[in-house]
């Protein structure tokens, strides 16, 4: 199974990338497709949105943090409305 989570980089300043990961690997493990970044002291965030979409599409489930960040993005709203998927 596939999740959308955050990977950290940066030592002091820290800053999140936006990862699909395989749920068995590591947080700072090998990624199968880098799909954004959001950083939490200048506020800025940047996503993939096709990405982003083609792994919910393929069944990818986003953690918590992700949901929201995608969700204040307006991700979801782009989904097709006819397609219902459950999210944790």
């Amino acid at each position: 199974m596939v999740k959308l989570r955050l990977k950290r980089c940066g030592r002091k300043q820290r800053i999140y990338r936006i990862v699909a990961l395989d749920v068995r690997s590591r947080r700072e493990g090998r990624d199968l497709r880098k799909v954004g970044f959001y950083d939490p002291i200048k506020n800025q965030i940047y996503l993939n949105v096709p990405a982003i979409l083609y792994f919910l599409e393929k069944g990818a489930q986003p953690t918590g943090t992700v949901h929201d960040i995608s969700k204040r993005a307006g991700v979801f709203t782009e989904l097709r409305p006819n397609q219902q998927i459950k999210f944790n």
